[in-house]
C-alpha cells in the first residue's frame, strides 16, 4: 500500500448524536477530518479525476452520515463513517476524526473528539 493519502479537514454537519436527550432533540454541529490512504500515482500520471478518489463526493457522503440516522456515540459515528469512506475502492485505509465541541461537558474545554482507523480487509 502506498503511503498517499487525500485529507479533508473541518467538514461541518448538523446532528442529533448523543447519549443525553437535549441532544438529541436539539441537536449541535459536529466537524470530521477524513484522511484516505491510497496509491495517486496512477492519477498523477493521467491527470484524470477517474483514477483517484473525488474528495467533494467524500465529503457529501461524511455530511450526509452526521446529519442522518442518529447515535448515541461519536465512536459509532466514526466508524460509520469510516466504513462509508472505504467502500470506495481505491481507499486502502482511512482515519477518521470526529469532533463535538459542544459536548456536555461542565468544565472549560475546547474539543472532544474521537478517531478510528480502519484499512481495508483483504479477502
Amino acid at each position: 500500500m502506498s503511503g498517499d493519502r487525500i485529507t479533508i479537514t473541518g467538514l461541518r454537519g448538523f446532528g442529533f448524536h448523543g447519549v443525553y436527550p437535549e441532544e438529541k432533540r436539539e441537536g449541535q454541529e459536529f466537524v470530521v477530518d477524513v484522511t484516505m490512504t491510497l496509491d495517486l500515482r496512477p492519477a498523477a500520471a493521467s491527470d484524470d479525476v477517474a483514477d483517484t478518489v473525488h474528495y467533494g463526493e467524500v465529503a457529501d457522503d461524511v455530511v450526509a452520515e452526521i446529519e442522518q440516522r442518529p447515535v448515541d456515540l461519536i465512536e459509532t459515528l466514526a466508524a460509520r463513517i469510516a466504513d462509508v469512506v472505504l467502500a470506495r475502492p481505491l481507499v486502502g485505509a482511512v482515519a477518521v476524526t470526529v469532533h463535538k465541541p459542544s459536548a456536555p461537558i461542565t468544565v472549560p474545554f475546547t474539543d472532544v473528539s474521537v478517531t478510528v482507523e480502519r484499512t481495508r480487509e483483504v479477502r
